[in-house]
């Protein structure tokens, strides 16, 4: 009786395994990180251009 609750307790545990799911949420955040990062550079990237070229204009 021990023994098969032993077995039970371990392919409980088996499943209960949670290193997967955490890999997959690390995946994402970094997905969301980049993302935001694109978005920002390309945001941000045109205006600095744009202030950088009005002062080598003014130099």
């Amino acid at each position: 009786m021990t023994k098969a609750l032993v077995k039970l307790q371990m392919k409980f545990n088996d499943l209960r395994s949670e290193k997967g799911a955490t890999a997959v949420e690390y995946g994402l955040m970094v997905a969301l990180i980049a993302v935001v990062i694109i978005v920002a550079v390309a945001l941000l990237g045109t205006r600095l251009s744009t202030m950088f070229n009005n002062v080598a204009g003014s130099i």
